[in-house]
């Protein structure tokens, strides 16, 4: 994934790796253990084997066939699904490490990576932690204790309520204080977990016990910090690097403002619109953040931008970042590599002076979820996976093939795709084509969403905040409607299809399209569903891959051409206009992706099917996907009104509120808490008549 983009950046990259020396005796890592999952645990091995270490992966026992554990030397099973049985098992995965001689853990990002008691412990049992020390990863993880830290520093911070006093009446209070809106933030949080914005008094409580019950769930702690919500920020972080002798760079900035549910979606770098003394100025801060806290190895202090620059610092995450790969892009360095070195005790191989920006880089993060029902995550089985061919300036950053499932135990996260430009404007464009070429079929995905997003004339524009998407949600969310050649195509699928199926018919002139077939005259009628619109077609077979197609009255001229090195491509000309098209059939559905657009297209169900999934409909509460019930907060004979919180149910580190979809009375509560559930499952049953 690391080819140079040309002979001068792999001579740049050289210089930089060949600085890396110490007048203290380095002490050589050979082996690593990878505590962590997914796409970051393959990256990680990738730089391990480049370095020439051998690597440990450590897994659940739903990830006993991941990508990860396929890619590393060994592989030890540390617990059933549950993190806290498996990934987040200290003592577990300590003694994997102690049982393969590993000299030291990487933790990747999450789990343990910003854990100061597990780098403790590692510290306590001779093995590296490739992380800053426990002191900084303390003191950096508790919000309030930073930022005192940075406000002593020298750092801009926003002035907020950071106190030890928990109880309802002080934060409330302090709210008030500090005046509407205000943000809630879990003082160990981080990923958006335990975050809520309170824009009047009245909302205040339910959000202070959303956020409460969500911080607690994810970091055992919930403390909460209150402090002023800027309108329409931009989230702006920058990388900094510290080695074991004292050596800070920055390695300049990424904006990552375009987010939904707190969390990030697209990130790039540089950041745009900033001028060099402002970006400067961010770099020296965050210096400031790492020396504050003797910090070493990779970390991103990140700040709030309000509309006129000024920033403000609001967290700093020890460890590596989601969204590194755009540094590494710009830069022309391999920042894990950097971890590697440092941790058995090599400089920094560059000062400050040489480092400098070349060209720009978007990361978009593949996700299994479905942008219309507010980014719900998903899992499930990857059917089919196409993705762009990897080169110098595009990376794919994966932890799944096709075959693979994305698991409902964790982050529904499919990839990373990184790609690379001579400026913003070529890298944007590169970003929306490679898009178009990551098909997936199995789950539903956020890909559609991501083209339209990086289309955007504002976001073109460089015109980001964190509230981009809900400003912009009418033109980002716009449903297209198939046109009368998209249709066609779709219809040619279908024939391709059956072709593949029916090939020992070989005088139906749909099932072949080599062009051998008779030159005979040959009628069909089919049917497609697009949503709830019906498309009706009746076809002529003309010989020669040459069809005419009647669709609403209006007559197509269509002619197919299917390339041997994948079936999966049709070449289609209606009305002389040409255009390929992927076309892919997956249970009921016909996946159709075009350059810009995808869409999903549905067979004919038979009318005893379709009356049988009738029937099975119920009323009441359902859960959205798989998950544990975490909350209940009602009881069989209470009166409910519709839209009354019944059932919160945690699944893919997401909590979801179950609400009442009409008045009535509670009939049945299926479930306990702790319980798990699956998708669609009854949760709560109402009977249909006026609450008392």
């Amino acid at each position: 994934m690391y080819s140079i983009r040309s002979r001068v950046k792999g001579l740049y990259i050289a210089k930089l790796c060949g600085r890396f020396s110490s007048s203290v005796t380095p002490t050589p890592l050979k082996k690593v253990l990878i505590a962590n999952r997914g796409e970051i645990s393959c990256r990680i091995i990738r730089s391990s084997k480049k370095l020439g270490l051998q690597t440990v992966a450590v897994y659940s026992e739903p990830d006993r066939d991941a990508l990860h554990v396929r890619l590393a030397d060994e592989a030890y099973c540390v617990g059933p699904a549950a993190s806290q049985e498996s990934y987040l098992n200290q003592s577990k995965v300590l003694s994997v490490a102690k049982e393969t001689n590993a000299q030291a853990i990487h933790p990747g990002y999450g789990f343990l990576s910003e854990n100061a008691e597990f780098a403790e412990l590692c510290q306590h049992e001779g093995v590296e932690f490739i992380g800053p020390p426990a002191s900084a990863i303390r003191d950096m993880g508790i919000k309030s204790t930073s930022k005192f830290i940075m406000d002593k520093a020298g750092v801009p911070v926003i002035k907020g309520y950071h106190g030890e006093d928990q109880s309802d009446d002080r934060l409330r209070t302090e709210a008030s204080t500090i005046g509407y809106p205000v943000m809630l933030k879990a003082v160990r949080g981080g990923g958006g977990k335990g975050m809520r914005i309170v824009m009047s008094a009245e909302e205040f409580d339910s959000q202070l016990e959303s956020a409460r019950r969500e911080a607690l769930k994810s970091f055992g702690n919930d403390a909460m910090l209150v402090e002023k919500y800027i309108k329409r920020p931009r989230h702006v972080e920058v990388q900094v690097f510290g080695d074991k002798h004292g050596n800070y760079v920055y390695l300049f900035e990424r904006d990552c403002s375009v987010q939904r549910r707190h969390q990030k979606i697209i990130e790039e770098a540089p950041a745009p619109g900033l001028d060099e003394a402002t970006r400067k100025s961010l770099g020296e801060a965050a210096v400031r953040a790492a020396k504050a806290v003797n910090y070493v190895g990779a970390g991103t202090v990140e700040f709030i931008m309000d509309e006129d620059k000024k920033f403000y610092f609001m967290e700093m995450n020890t460890r590596l970042q989601v969204e590194h790969p755009v540094t590494e892009m710009i830069t022309g360095t391999d920042l894990v590599e950097w971890q590697l070195r440092i941790a058995s005790g090599e400089k920094l191989p560059v000062r400050q002076e040489d480092l400098k920006i070349e060209g720009h880089a978007f990361e978009a993060r593949i996700y299994a979820e479905d942008p219309d029902a507010n980014f719900m995550p998903g899992a499930g089985h990857l059917s089919r996976l196409f993705t762009p061919q990897p080169a110098s300036d595009v990376r794919i950053e994966t932890g799944v093939l096709e075959g693979d499932d994305v698991s409902v135990h964790y982050d529904p996260m499919i990839a990373k795709l990184v790609v690379w430009g001579v400026d913003r404007r070529s890298a944007l464009m590169k970003l929306h084509s490679a898009l178009s070429e990551y098909n997936i079929v199995g789950v539903k995905t956020n890909v559609k969403f991501l083209m339209q997003l990086a289309m955007h004339e504002e976001f073109s524009k460089g015109n980001v905040h964190t509230d981009f998407i809900p400003q912009h949600e009418k033109e980002i969310f716009i449903s297209r409607e198939p046109s009368h050649e998209e249709v066609c195509a779709a219809l040619l699928s279908t024939i391709h299809h059956g072709a593949n199926q029916e090939a020992k018919d070989k005088n139906s002139p749909f099932a072949l399209l080599d062009g051998l077939t008779p030159n005979l005259s040959y009628k069909k009628k089919m049917k497609i569903l697009f949503k709830d619109k019906e498309y009706t077609a009746d076809i002529i077979f003309k010989g020669n891959n040459a069809y005419t197609f009647c669709i609403d009255n209006e007559e197509y001229t269509v002619q197919a051409a299917v390339p041997k090195n994948d079936p999966s491509i049709l070449q289609c000309t209606v009305n002389n206009k040409c255009f390929p098209v992927r076309a892919i059939i997956h249970e009921n559905e016909i996946h159709l992706f075009t350059k810009d657009y995808s869409y999903e297209f549905q067979l004919p169900i038979p009318k005893f099917l379709s009356a049988s999934a009738s029937e099975a409909q119920y009323k009441g509460a359902v859960a959205p996907m798989p998950g544990v019930i975490e909350k209940i907060s009602v009881k069989v004979g209470d009166g409910v009104k519709k839209g009354d919180p019944l059932v919160v149910i945690i699944a893919m580190k997401m909590e979801y509120v179950i609400k009442a979809h009409c008045d009535g009375i509670v009939k049945n509560v299926f479930f306990k808490v702790g319980e798990n559930v699956t998708k669609n499952a009854q949760l709560v049953e109402i009977s249909e008549k006026t609450a008392d």
